[in-house]
């Protein structure tokens, strides 16, 4: 092992993902010295192996059931969708797995780049041990920002290791579509494989422990979606738990709690997600490996006045939008503190995360999609707030007939009746997820309903939805 003498930077951000990125561009155009840490590509997961290629692989689905609800363009598009050419595409939206592209857009920004395995070593302090077995030593006169991200989660099943299960990143880069796939989960990545492998030929069961898909949404939105994917072709079974998993003859065999034995080329584990800190070495600054890192609205560890942790890691909001917006804040508030210059404390400052409380919006790309910002309403009811839904068929609004003539979906509004805003909204059907940022807008926006009435949609678009539900709530 060779060690070099220790390089100086105002800011050393470990992890060089969507959100690492985001945060260098922020110091840098700041004028403050960044170097980026990164043990794989630039770029992170979302660019390889979340947003960027599940996309890819949804999109085709979702274009050939938006065609087939199209009396004169159902017939032309009967056929399969041509899997060998939506995983080559796949592979253009992921780059082939090589990140020439996002180096040269961090070297533009003017941010050095470390490869190599990225270990806090003290306050201010960063060892990058690169593949060779060289350690260089960073340390960072204003901020250490982690942005290490998230790695799925996996249950404590024996033999499981054995089995090779896929996970999110097998899910999104696999080569061919296997004959037959168990997926177990209920939630955004099992919802998501699960459309886009049935669609691309697999035979997918689909094991949820709980009572339905989507749990964290309104209840309608995974009823529409089971529905969606049970036609399709799925086999959905709630308040099933996988007990024991092994490969047999080539085959994968699950055993739910009930005994029942289920075979399959593939099995996804879609259970969750655990923050990367067990080995970036927070035990030498007194803080707990493993654990997410709590964090205050300007995204600083409390108790320190240079470390921050910026998305997933930090646990409030695991989406690479809030993210990005969470890297836009803690980067204007490091070069705020750098320049000596007092934070604003408004609620709607550069230098605080509020979004992260009420507003965050979330797009599930199925078949129907599902779109939702705010609080639902069992959330808002948990908080205390006196709140009334109010609910619409997309079959009221014109502009939603045009998308087919078999246009399934619902709008929910949730009204807090003291303040006369909404906390939350959501929508599911074709073409759902354009419609959530209008309704970001109101909710982040505090927009009270009276003034929602003069935002005229136009006709006829989805977005006349909007009309639908204030007119339900007023008559109502």
């Amino acid at each position: 092992m060779t060690e070099t003498e220790a390089i100086a930077y105002d800011v050393v951000v470990l992890g060089a993902g969507p959100v690492g990125e985001n945060v260098a561009d922020r110091t840098r155009a700041a004028g403050l010295s960044t170097a980026v840490v990164e043990s794989e590509l630039v770029g992170g997961e979302c660019s390889y192996w979340a947003c960027m290629p599940s996309k890819a692989l949804l999109r085709p689905v979702i274009a050939q059931a938006d065609a087939r609800r199209l009396p004169g363009l159902a017939e032309a598009v009967r056929g399969p969708l041509d899997t060998s050419a939506v995983l080559a595409r796949r592979d253009g939206f992921a780059s082939h797995w090589k990140d020439d592209g996002q180096v040269g857009w961090l070297e533009g920004v003017g941010a050095d780049l470390y490869r190599g395995r990225g270990r806090l070593a003290g306050p201010r302090t960063v060892t990058v041990t690169a593949s060779d077995g060289t350690v260089t030593t960073l340390t960072a006169r204003q901020a250490v920002v982690v942005a290490t991200g998230t790695r799925a989660r996996l249950p404590g099943l024996p033999g499981l290791a054995e089995v090779e299960p896929w996970t999110s990143r097998e899910a999104t880069s696999a080569q061919q579509a296997p004959g037959s796939l168990i997926v177990v989960g209920g939630g955004v990545v099992a919802t998501e494989m699960a459309t886009a492998w049935q669609a691309l030929g697999s035979r997918v069961t689909l094991l949820v422990r709980g009572e339905r898909l989507l749990g964290r949404m309104e209840p309608f939105a995974g009823e529409l979606v089971a529905k969606a994917l049970t036609e399709a072709g799925a086999d959905i079974r709630t308040h099933t738990s996988v007990a024991s998993v092994t490969r047999e003859n080539g085959k994968v065999v699950a055993v739910t709690d009930g005994g029942e034995r289920i075979e399959a080329d593939e099995i996804l584990f879609a259970t969750g997600r655990a923050p990367q800190t067990d080995d970036i070495g927070l035990d030498t600054v007194d803080l707990e490996p493993g654990g997410w890192l709590e964090v205050d609205d300007t995204l600083r560890v409390p108790d320190t006045d240079w470390l921050y942790a910026v998305g997933d890691v930090n646990g409030r909001a695991l989406l690479t939008h809030q993210g990005k917006y969470q890297a836009r804040i803690a980067g204007a508030a490091i070069a705020a503190r750098a320049a000596g210059v007092p934070l604003q404390d408004e609620p709607w400052g550069a230098h605080a995360a509020t979004a992260d409380h009420y507003a965050v919006p979330q797009v599930v790309f199925t078949d129907p999609e599902a779109a939702a910002v705010g609080l639902s309403l069992a959330e808002a009811e948990e908080a205390g707030h006196r709140v009334r839904a109010v609910d619409v068929d997309f079959g009221s609004v014109a502009g939603a007939s045009l998308y087919g003539d078999d246009y399934t979906g619902r709008a929910r509004m949730v009204v807090d009746l003291e303040e006369g805003i909404l906390r939350g909204v959501t929508f599911v059907g074709p073409g759902a997820g354009e419609l959530v940022h209008s309704g970001t807008v109101a909710v982040a926006g505090r927009v009270p309903l009276d003034r929602l009435w003069h935002v005229v949609p136009p006709f006829p678009t989805l977005g006349e939805v909007w009309l639908r539900l204030l007119e339900a709530y007023r008559d109502n």
